[in-house]
């Protein structure tokens, strides 16, 4: 698809930046006295509007039409816009890196609106989330997670970290898996949006922005009952139900065709970003 102009582009980055610093006030200002469920619809309402600044299109796939009171939400993990994408259809608290809290001004919004933090390496610190993740969970709060620990180009699904399903069975809730891919307006698999190597944010931002349009698809599995299960289990199967979605191999090994329609994405690509730490199962 033809690129932006560098006008377009230039305007789309200016309003996407007004648009955080807008959030920001939002959430220093209005958000500590607003209930749980307003807000859920703000942060809806904000990503809805920070994607449709970015030309990105939200179409998501047999989403339920009621949650259940404790759902834990994992997902493959392609993009920053990824966060987003799910809280535009499915609002609640995001897990992710420490290394967000210190983003200027991003760290900042994405801290006040309670995502919880996992710190790489950190052993006790990561358990310590692990029961923080039970906690919203037992509220009735959603919880989304990306397991995957590393972020990929979105043409296949690595390895889930099972330690991170631990705490649905610890609250009794819900898994819910969900597939993420992203494609142009033609619905043709796209890499624009894939935040790996040593890409930085702005180079990221920018590369979005130069899209015309961009379609990011959230493909709902059935949902899966942590009661009775093993971290194992309900991990394995979270992970076959994404790749299943995803047309690709529970392995990531057997990739489809490259430039398939919407439903078959191309080969396997390598990850390179680490978004979460490699934890022990």
């Amino acid at each position: 698809m033809t690129p932006t102009s560098f006008h377009v582009r230039l305007l789309r980055v200016a309003r996407a930046s007004a648009h955080v610093l807008h959030g920001l006030w939002i959430v220093w200002t209005r958000f500590p006295r607003m209930t749980p469920k307003q807000q859920d619809r703000t942060i809806e309402r904000w990503s809805r509007k920070l994607l449709s600044i970015l030309s990105v299109r939200v179409r998501p796939h047999k989403a339920p039409t009621a949650w259940p009171e404790r759902t834990l939400v994992v997902t493959n993990h392609v993009s920053w816009l990824d966060i987003f994408a799910l809280y535009a259809v499915a609002p609640g608290i995001f897990v992710a890196k420490a290394e967000i809290a210190g983003w200027p001004v991003v760290g900042s919004l994405v801290a006040r609106v309670g995502t919880l933090f996992i710190e790489r390496g950190r052993s006790r610190h990561a358990r310590h989330t692990k029961e923080r993740i039970a906690e919203v969970l037992a509220t009735g709060r959603r919880v989304a997670v990306c397991p995957e620990g590393t972020t990929s180009d979105g043409r296949h699904v690595k390895r889930f970290h099972a330690a991170l399903l631990q705490p649905a069975i610890d609250a009794a809730a819900i898994v819910q898996p969900v597939a993420l891919r992203y494609t142009d307006a033609h619905g043709e698999f796209t890499l624009a949006a894939a935040y790996i190597d040593d890409m930085s944010l702005a180079d990221s931002l920018w590369r979005v922005a130069s899209m015309r349009r961009m379609h990011v698809e959230l493909h709902f599995a059935d949902p899966i009952d942590a009661a009775g299960a093993t971290r194992r289990e309900l991990s394995a199967a979270a992970h076959e139900a994404i790749a299943a979605l995803l047309r690709v191999s529970p392995s990531g090994t057997q990739p489809g065709k490259p430039g398939d329609r919407e439903g078959a994405p191309p080969k396997a690509g390598r990850p390179t970003r680490n978004p979460y730490p490699a934890q022990a199962d």
